[in-house]
């Protein structure tokens, strides 16, 4: 059983603001298969690589191999430390639905840089958590363009921008699904080749997510106001235990204001999200969390000056799987995550899964302090979702 946030340390609310950005994630080993170096795009994530002196391998057969340690957390490290350059297999063609993050899913890499000891790639990925970016993205963007007005089955989930639900509204399009896309934007260019695609999309758009902070080669790209700029945040002290190798909080919400401010106040002028999750009730934490939208409040006090902020919000409460739950911890043997499944309720998904999430009682309480809290401060970001 692990122990509880609150069990391991004070609880009191960090006294200062910390301000640390993100350390550039540089691969120990970068593996191009041979595919994927005949890919001009794949060419182009050579170059930025070797530009960086990191020790570049070609891969025989197309397969990547020697990412087994000893044991999972050697396995762990190894893949942690490991760049894989492949081809997107025939199936990444096929588009999944991804409400209510977005229409659709369509991923530019596999694997994160980052440790967060919550991860929920654990158990959704196979094999190694090593991150495999795609040399052949310039035709999954193109093949996206097929996509464009069509929606899937449960699409009431987002509603025009006027509020209505009739009509056609541009398709989107999730890219943050399976990493963190600006953890690993320095290596690949990736993030900047989608952004410039959708910029030429009129019923296309695009929507990421990121811990990280780094966001100044994307600030003059021509996104023409078609992707979402989105950036995961939580309560500082579940940041600073939780989330290894990430931007801290006050960072990332600085490099979200760059995002959002217009081009002539020296920003990118993007549409902007914020996503709170995981949300864990820990011990005190209304006060944690008030905290943390009273400083998002400061952060984005622009808003009056240059106009409308265009910012909606998405609110995501922790749960974990029998399956995660493993391998969180052999990854993390020493986490202070909760993940007592006794304090938790099963749900079962369509497909027989099970998850174990809040009480009734506890999520319906939170839901109402985060709805109540948020409409307060910022009463014209709307909040798409609770889950």
């Amino acid at each position: 059983m692990t122990t509880e946030l609150s069990q391991i340390s004070p609880v009191e609310l960090p006294s200062q603001p910390l301000i640390k950005s993100a350390r550039l994630w540089m691969p120990k080993r970068v593996v191009f298969t041979a595919d994927a170096l005949n890919e001009p795009f794949g060419q182009a994530i050579y170059e930025r690589i070797s530009a960086l002196n990191l020790p570049i391998e070609i891969a025989k057969n197309n397969r990547i191999t020697g990412l087994r340690g000893a044991d999972e957390r050697e396995t762990y490290r190894i893949a942690k430390n490991t760049l894989a350059v492949v081809n997107a297999p025939p199936g990444a063609f096929r588009l999944q639905p991804i409400p209510p993050s977005a229409d659709w899913q369509m991923n530019l890499a596999e694997g994160c840089p980052a440790h967060c000891q919550y991860c929920y790639l654990a158990g959704s990925l196979s094999g190694p958590p090593v991150v495999r970016t795609y040399a052949n993205l310039p035709k999954l963007l193109d093949h996206t363009k097929t996509y464009e007005g069509t929606y899937p089955p449960n699409r009431t989930w987002q509603k025009q921008a006027d509020g209505s639900t009739g009509g056609l509204r541009p398709t989107t399009f999730e890219v943050s699904c399976y990493t963190d896309v600006l953890g690993i934007e320095h290596l690949t260019g990736s993030l900047a080749e989608c952004i410039r695609h959708f910029g030429t999309r009129t019923t296309g758009q695009l929507r990421f997510v990121t811990k990280y902070d780094q966001v100044d080669s994307l600030l003059n790209l021509p996104h023409n106001g078609q992707t979402r700029a989105r950036v995961s945040i939580n309560a500082d002290s579940i940041v600073r235990r939780l989330e290894g190798g990430t931007a801290s909080l006050e960072s990332r919400l600085q490099g979200i204001r760059k995002m959002a401010l217009p081009k002539e106040m020296g920003g990118g002028g993007y549409p902007i999200g914020l996503v709170i999750a995981p949300i864990m009730a820990i011990p005190d934490w209304r006060d944690h969390y008030t905290a943390l939208l009273d400083r998002i409040a400061e952060v984005l006090d622009f808003s009056q000056s240059a106009g409308t902020l265009d910012m909606n919000a998405e609110f995501i409460s922790h749960r974990f799987t029998p399956g995660s739950r493993d391998v969180l911890l052999q990854w993390y043997p020493n986490t202070s995550l909760d993940m007592d499944e006794t304090n938790r309720v099963e749900k079962r998904n369509k497909f027989g899964g099970t998850k174990y999430v809040y009480r009734p009682e506890e999520m319906k309480e939170m839901k109402a302090f985060f709805y109540a809290e948020w409409t307060k401060r910022f009463p014209n970001a709307p909040v798409l979702y609770w889950t």
